[in-house]
């Protein structure tokens, strides 16, 4: 297939012709000849062409009537046209020439490298135009992918949300049964067995709401707005206290900065950071979180310290992973998901999340959003 970029040379001598195909002809184009305008528009049917070099003074149609009707075309309405003449040279044909659309102007004789660096300058204008063109082609097919994988995704959380919980619920329905009407029946080791099934199905519930919840803030679509942190985290503190009676906790706030973003996702960021912190601090004598904010090279860096139990920076690339966590269930409980939502919400929002930590020693969770512009 050839896909040589298409030239147009239109000219009623032969002679000229001749002579615009000696010049370009070290070009990796097709010239495609023209005789008169009628010829000229014929070949516009059967190619497309990145430049057209047309001479002005023809007999029945002109260079300027040709660009005129070209322009009117729309398989050549942006067609560039390059005029040259040896008889219309005055300013008020060179400017008619640009009304007609024209990206430039040559008089005759004309000085051959000045000719093939203009055409040359059209034609790579051209390959980009079609490189960019293909480009978005397949951007398009890309996002047309996309959405339709997101589609499958939806309907798999409908599976997950709707067919699972079915027989989920069910489980947990029997066996709560077999404890509440059948407990004088059954051995110690049996009502043991029966109370991991029932924890068990309460698990797998949570890890299906939070999957479920995952699979959401990676598609809400963002609001955002001018966000007053310090009433967010005094909301966030408020219902967090009511949630785990937290009122043990020693809990400071510094001065936290304005940021440009979603609330509602906003809220669940410092939602799970500082139910995080309260958590794994809950053992020590007198748990501390502490909740900030430091500002430079335009952005707000918040932060969430706890004095709990920390934990090991060789594993920190762990932290923000789906089902990942560092400390066994039994000693603090959790299904694994808050620090990967924290990390997707944060990233959309295109700031940054990392950890800083120390075993026995506490934790410090920061994350980035840009500082509000001022008008």
């Amino acid at each position: 297939m050839n896909t040589k970029p298409k030239i147009l040379i239109v000219d009623d001598r032969p002679e000229n012709l001749v002579a615009l195909e000696t010049v370009l002809r070290d070009l990796d184009v097709d010239l495609v000849r023209a005789l008169s305008g009628n010829e000229a528009l014929k070949a516009t049917l059967h190619n497309d062409f990145a430049l057209a070099l047309l001479d002005i003074q023809m007999p029945e149609m002109d260079g300027y009537e040709l660009a005129s009707i070209l322009r009117e075309e729309d398989k050549t309405a942006r067609l560039p046209f390059i005029f040259i003449s040896a008889v219309y040279t005055d300013n008020l044909n060179v400017f008619k020439g640009y009304e007609r659309g024209a990206f430039s102007f040559i008089t005759k004789p004309f000085e051959p490298q000045i000719l093939r660096n203009k055409v040359k300058f059209f034609v790579d204008k051209h390959m980009q135009e079609i490189s960019l063109h293909n480009l978005n082609e397949d951007l398009q097919k890309k996002n047309e992918e996309l959405e339709n994988a997101n589609k499958e995704l939806d309907a798999f959380c409908y599976s997950v949300s709707h067919d699972l919980r079915g027989p989920l619920r069910a489980i947990e329905g029997f066996a709560k049964i077999l404890q509440e009407d059948y407990a004088k029946d059954l051995e110690e080791e049996a009502k043991r067995i029966l109370g991991v099934i029932v924890g068990s199905t309460m698990k797998m519930d949570k890890l299906i709401d939070s999957l479920l919840l995952l699979s959401r803030m990676g598609k809400k679509e963002i609001a955002k707005t001018i966000v007053n942190v310090s009433d967010l985290v005094q909301h966030t503190l408020y219902e967090l206290k009511t949630d785990t009676q937290s009122g043990n906790h020693k809990i400071q706030v510094g001065e936290l900065s304005p940021a440009m973003g979603d609330s509602e996702l906003l809220t669940q960021v410092f939602i799970n950071l500082i139910s995080n912190a309260i958590k794994y601090s809950s053992k020590k004598e007198e748990p501390i979180v502490e909740i900030g904010c430091k500002q430079s090279d335009g952005e707000n860096t918040y932060f969430v310290k706890d004095n709990g139990a920390g934990f090991n920076m060789k594993y920190q690339n762990r932290l923000f992973g789906v089902f990942q966590r560092l400390h066994d269930n039994r000693d603090f409980e959790g299904v694994g998901i808050g620090l990967a939502i924290v990390q997707r919400i944060i990233s959309r929002h295109g700031g940054k999340v990392w950890a800083e930590g120390e075993v026995g020693q506490g934790a410090t969770f920061y994350f980035t959003l840009p500082q509000i512009q001022e008008v």
